[in-house]
């Protein structure tokens, strides 16, 4: 029932039915609440969308037709938002939301990418909102700032597509979700550990195959083993938490202490974890100081049998440098849901195409090598908090409120 009364069936909470009074007895009332609920500020939100039911007596068949329209925004000019890079699993969550008056805005999806080609569609509009493999560069910006754009909201973590210093001189501010769920890439970031280490993906095709012979699959425990977590903000805590429930000892390194790591895990220097640890993962921004900090000196730092694994920016590793040393049989598994130069190929289909970048090709190439579609951050969880929290942005932005999450160049 819940899949035939809402068009948008994920984020159903709990429903109830009941037959209305004086009513046909094959006439049903169905109310559906979706509720949202941040995980780390128990702030909770529900919409409610109510429908009505029928059934053909004859062949069962439900139809079913809307009884309260989508709800108006508060009273005065509502923000309007341009959305670029639109994807189905968008609308799951930020359609509910911007129905919501209390964020008194509306939403204008589209399907384009912004670069400085599409920025002029969001003429008429008070806001954009991007997401990582968008083109935030000077150029796009200037056309925004022509268009009456004056808030960027970045449906993301990372800003390093975003020139900030030409947001600044348009008179743009810019706008990002800082923590989502920080769970979700640390999760994956294991995931991509553990298949890389125990051979997963080739072990599903050998079975696939009716191989079920073990050549070529040998891995190695993480128990009690060396992890070695390299930046602990939010994501690199919350993999330094699963790793030591792993068993494993925890090296970290950061510019900036965790107090609430430090009482599991040691700091050391960025020599003496690589130099130790069994498993790297890395958990960083990508900045100038941090731009192929797994390079040739660093790689040659690492133990044979490292596990590296990368769900943060590509550009934190000098892929060929990598590639070299996955040749010199380097490393025992490496897993990446990020890797270089890969904005023009993120998110897209191209099975039917030919790859013009060639590192995915060659990256695969190797057996102990693992690679994911920047999906890290893809759960529902994540989702739920980017779209509440960009919301919750723009409308802080609108009302003229403490702008929290602002990033300033």
């Amino acid at each position: 029932l819940p899949e035939r009364c809402l068009s948008r069936k994920a984020g159903i909470v709990r429903c109830c039915l009941k037959e209305k009074q004086g009513m046909h007895p094959f006439l049903l009332r169905f109310v559906a609440l979706a509720t949202f609920k941040m995980p780390e500020t128990g702030y909770t939100k529900t919409v409610g969308y109510d429908k009505i039911l029928t059934t053909d007596p004859e062949n069962k068949e439900f139809r079913y037709a809307t009884t309260r329209g989508r709800p108006q925004g508060r009273k005065g000019k509502s923000m309007k938002i341009i959305f670029y890079g639109t994807r189905d699993y968008d609308h799951l969550y930020f359609d509910v939301l911007a129905a919501d008056p209390d964020y008194g805005c509306t939403i204008k999806f589209l399907a384009a990418n912004l670069d400085p080609d599409t920025a002029q569609l969001a003429a008429g509009g008070d806001a954009v909102c991007a997401f990582v493999n968008s083109d935030c560069g000077a150029e796009t910006l200037s056309v925004l700032a022509k268009a009456g754009i004056k808030l960027l909201l970045m449906r993301c973590a990372g800003y390093n597509n975003v020139d900030l210093a030409a947001a600044k001189a348009n008179g743009i501010t810019v706008m990002r979700v800082p923590g989502y769920s920080p769970e979700a890439v640390a999760e994956h970031a294991m995931a991509l550990a553990q298949a890389a280490n125990r051979r997963i993906c080739k072990a599903y095709i050998k079975v696939r195959n009716n191989n079920f012979a073990l050549d070529g699959l040998l891995g190695q425990n993480f128990y009690g083993a060396c992890a070695g977590i390299v930046g602990t903000g939010r994501i690199g805590a919350a993999m330094a938490r699963i790793c030591h429930g792993f068993g494993m000892n925890v090296l970290c390194y950061d510019m900036y202490k965790n107090p609430e790591v430090e009482k599991f895990a040691r700091y050391v220097s960025l020599e003496e974890l690589l130099q130790k640890a069994d498993l790297v993962s890395l958990h960083c921004p990508l900045t100038e100081g941090t731009h192929h900090m797994i390079n040739k000196d660093t790689i040659a730092m690492m133990r044979d049998s490292a596990i590296l694994v990368n769900t943060s920016r590509g550009g934190l590793i000098d892929t060929d440098a990598l590639i070299e040393a996955l040749r010199a049989r380097k490393f025992g598994g490496v897993g990446l849901d990020v890797y270089e130069d890969e904005d023009d190929q993120v998110f897209q289909d191209f099975s039917d195409d030919v790859l013009e970048n060639e590192v995915v090709p060659v990256l695969l190439s190797f057996p102990n090598v693992v690679i994911t579609s920047h999906q890290a951050f893809f759960t529902r969880t994540a989702l739920q908090s980017i779209a509440a929290i960009t919301l919750e942005n723009a409308r802080a932005f609108a009302r003229g409120e403490e702008l929290k999450n602002e990033v300033k160049a």
